[in-house]
């Protein structure tokens, strides 16, 4: 993002909000002059983030949580990992914002306006969980190009709006109708008008699921900005690029959607299994649609010391795409034996669920905890991390965190 853009139509007080105090002299300042201390961003103030968020990149800006920040049912925006493409819109016209509807298969161009989205379709709220397809792509080896993610690239927000469906019903759809696709109002870090930074989409059974949504809201209030406000897709349960961000424009296709990432080996990963590091064809590559089960333990943070005798309460997060989590285990002695977690049922469906357990230790030492989550249809995660591909993607290996009893 080009911080004096952004910061070129702001208020003082927004400028003040940014930099923690107040601007003295402040209107005495040159129209369109930038204070020196907005020109060196903080990402942290800027998006509202904890300062034990950890930056991965700010060209474009993409932050992730630590597990231990995860420990909310519902992520609050300060824990949400951030994963852009290109660069965030610099302004934002909210009684201007248009979503177009066209494509192949549409039968008639449609625009309205998001005051008109608001009126006229019902709203639906759910928890959804976003999760990068690369999160876990640090572990792989060789290693693979992009952000490095550790675990925090995941969350399950309270997102509201009124459905995909609905709208696309409105505008009618052809029945040759096979795939969606999103285009936005972000900018390709190039600055060529002409590139979009991403531009992905999903089938149109996904497109019609009850929770795929066009949403306004994130925990009830309006969407931050770096999250995709004013009007945001979202695809719970499948890669979090499936779910565009600054949405101005949806094509409904008669052909799997040709946006930007949508080929080579962007959100792909080898039909079948590959040696590490080999060279796969595009055509051997296959579109990542359901995310694997996963599970992530958020209490207590990694490195804790527990007092000989004492018991140690766990807790933690487990998904499985568009499947629910059947069962949820913990192991103390590297995988060899494993025990039950208590399991919620979630909120609603694509929503992530909550696990707990009461851990024993049988006398002083080091110790790792292991948390596996076995899906609905019996796939439970590996113990080490899965199958190599060329953008490390779909790391579902067993989180675990290291204790010390003492």
């Amino acid at each position: 993002m080009d911080r004096r853009k952004f910061t070129f139509g702001m208020s003082l007080a927004t400028m003040a909000s940014i930099l923690g105090v107040d601007i003295v002299y402040g209107a005495l300042m040159p129209k369109g002059y930038q204070p020196l201390g907005l020109q060196d961003p903080d990402p942290f103030k800027l998006f509202n983030k904890d300062k034990e968020m950890v930056v991965l990149n700010n060209k474009p800006w993409n932050m992730e949580a630590q597990a231990h920040l995860l420990n909310d049912k519902i992520t609050p925006n300060k824990f949400m990992f951030i994963r852009n493409n290109g660069r965030i819109p610099e302004s934002i016209d909210v009684s201007n914002w248009t979503l177009t509807l066209d494509g192949e298969s549409i039968k008639t161009k449609k625009t309205y306006s998001l005051s008109e989205l608001k009126s006229k379709f019902q709203h639906h709220t759910y928890q959804l969980t976003l999760e990068c397809g690369g999160n876990g792509r640090s572990e792989f080896n060789p290693p693979a190009k992009g952000n490095q993610w550790t675990v925090g690239a995941v969350s399950c927000a309270e997102w509201t709006g009124v459905r995909l469906r609905d709208v696309l019903e409105d505008a009618g759809i052809k029945s040759d109708a096979v795939y969606i696709g999103y285009h936005a109002a972000d900018t390709h870090l190039s600055s060529d008008p002409n590139k979009e930074p991403i531009s992905r989409g999903v089938p149109m059974d996904k497109a019609l699921q009850d929770e795929t949504l066009l949403a306004f809201s994130m925990n009830g209030e309006d969407i931050p900005l770096a999250h995709g406000h004013p009007l945001r897709l979202v695809c719970g349960g499948w890669p979090a690029s499936t779910s565009g961000k600054w949405v101005n424009r949806i094509s409904v296709r008669n052909k799997v959607h040709d946006g930007e990432k949508m080929g080579g080996t962007s959100y792909r990963v080898p039909c079948e299994t590959v040696a590490p590091g080999s060279e796969v064809a595009e055509s051997n590559m296959c579109i990542i649609e359901s995310m694997p089960v996963k599970s992530l333990i958020t209490y207590p943070k990694s490195g804790a010391l527990i007092k000989e005798g004492q018991k140690l309460n766990i807790n933690g997060h487990a998904w499985a795409g568009e499947l629910e989590v059947s069962k949820m285990e913990y192991s103390i002695d590297f995988g060899s034996t494993w025990q039950n977690c208590s399991l919620e049922k979630p909120a609603n469906r694509l929503a992530w669920q909550h696990f707990k357990a009461t851990v024993s230790f049988p006398k002083k030492g080091y110790y790792e905890i292991w948390a596996r989550a076995t899906d609905s249809n019996g796939k439970g995660q590996p113990m080490v991390l899965p199958g190599w591909n060329p953008k490390g993607y779909l790391n579902n290996a067993c989180h675990r965190i290291a204790v010390k009893i003492v």
